[in-house]
């Protein structure tokens, strides 16, 4: 029999949740899994009580792309080991991607990706379905079924839906289902052999590029086809400065024509830790961790990726965690794999590179960690909403330290997987505590240690 599930109480921190407009310091508590209050409640027993002076008390964090890798690559990572990442990393719920071998294109594929999950007892893991079969690209997944299985979106991450008259079908199939489609934006004819971004690093590197364009013709095509179809599409991982400005219209003319009374759309975009703090210029190096895709681009582009998270263009703030086993990154660079690890670097980062230098402020910050996403991925809703600290939502809190000091260290990761250019960084930023369900997964406080 499982442990009941306790009371808590978390004294005195400073409370941010962005779906309440709230930021004050005062008490929350949870009971049975749920949020059920706030303030003093003289009535109520605790029984754990945390102290959280000087500490941030947010929503838990959602981190909606996510390779998991199981099953088929339990060499990277499973979702027992990418869920105590994730829990590290003050994580408590993540959605995986669906370009595993197989490819979870059917109802018992997401089943079996739930059901290992809860086996764990870490983060929550929602998968994300295969758009098309076996992400093959000649038609289309079992949707409904996904769904019944408890899929929250559907993607072909790792490979671009090539066809618009599928990427058609797609937003019609998952538009019933009030779905999202996760777009990987690439033109694939104009990225064959790429090794990295294309430019004057690249020419002078002597290394084949991936241009910038490849990613922004098919944000336009999947812009027109959501208004076409009145889908629902989120861009993956957007990395450059043209990516970001067809986004900001899209959102701008889906707002008119809401504004208007007329039907409209849903567009919103993501932006990756990588993609706001790297350039093309750590390839001089020929490190393998500096691979990814897209590929890490120019000072201009960073520079517009942060406006866009700055003016809300960038919704949405994920890791693209894609770990992959040491040996397959140490081949060389135009034959080893693209991505790097990231949960466990993602708060850290976000808060040294996004806080520090004053671009966001922490609801703002937060608020692209947890409702945002949430809302993405319909998580937003239902008998157990997430991204929110609203009473009766589900008790998945992340407990903040946002001024601890520390280096970032790949060795300690508890991930299986250690491909992350941040290895030596010094940050600001980590988490606490951890809770999910209403049970304590992670604490650092001398009150209530829990190690993982």
């Amino acid at each position: 029999m499982p442990h009941p599930i306790p009371t808590i109480q978390i004294r005195r921190g400073r409370v941010i949740d962005p779906a309440q407009g709230i930021d004050a310091v005062m008490d929350v508590w949870l009971a049975e899994g749920r949020v059920v209050g706030f303030g003093a409640q003289p009535q109520w027993n605790a029984d754990i009580t945390l102290n959280a002076d000087g500490l941030i008390v947010s929503p838990g964090l959602i981190d909606m792309h996510v390779h998991l890798r199981e099953p088929g690559r339990e060499e990277d990572e499973t979702i027992l080991t990418g869920t105590r990442a994730a829990i590290a990393g003050g994580i408590t719920s993540v959605a995986c991607m669906p370009n595993t071998e197989p490819a979870l294109d059917t109802q018992a594929a997401a089943e079996f990706v739930v059901l290992q999950a809860r086996r764990a007892g870490y983060a929550n893991v929602f998968p994300c379905g295969a758009a098309t079969k076996a992400r093959g690209q000649k038609e289309l997944a079992e949707i409904g079924g996904l769904v019944a299985g408890g899929a929250v979106a559907f993607t072909d991450d790792g490979a671009p839906i090539e066809s618009a008259e599928l990427m058609r079908r797609v937003l019609e199939y998952t538009r019933m289902f009030g779905k999202a489609v996760l777009v990987h934006a690439e033109i694939s004819e104009l990225t064959q052999g790429w090794v990295m971004a294309e430019g004057v690093v690249s020419t002078q590197l002597g290394l084949r590029g991936m241009p910038a364009v490849a990613e922004e013709i098919m944000i336009y095509r999947d812009i027109a086809l959501a208004e076409l179809t009145g889908g629902k599409v989120h861009i993956l991982h957007v990395s450059s400065a043209g990516a970001v400005e067809l986004i900001r219209q899209g959102r701008a003319k889906a707002a008119k024509l809401a504004a208007e009374g007329k039907p409209s759309f849903w567009i919103s975009g993501e932006a990756c830790p990588h993609h706001f703090t790297l350039t093309d210029e750590c390839l001089r190096t020929f490190d393998s961790n500096y691979k990814m895709a897209p590929p890490l681009r120019t000072q201009a582009d960073v520079d517009a990726i942060l406006e866009g998270l700055k003016d809300g263009t960038l919704s949405v703030l994920a890791t693209d965690h894609a770990p992959h086993a040491p040996e397959k990154k140490a081949r060389e660079l135009d034959l080893c794999p693209n991505g790097i690890v990231g949960l466990e670097t993602f708060l850290p980062i976000c808060t040294t590179f996004l806080i520090q230098p004053g671009h966001l402020t922490w609801p703002q910050m937060i608020e692209k960690m947890t409702i945002n996403p949430a809302r993405v991925l319909g998580i937003d809703a239902g008998d157990s909403p997430r991204g929110t600290l609203a009473v009766g939502a589900a008790a998945d809190v992340t407990l903040i330290d946002p001024n601890v000091r520390w280096t970032i260290d790949k060795t300690k990761f508890q991930s299986k997987s250690r491909n992350t250019p941040y290895h030596g960084t010094e940050v600001t930023g980590r988490a606490a505590a951890v809770i999910v369900g209403g049970r304590v997964k992670l604490s650092t406080l001398p009150e209530f240690p829990v190690e993982l």
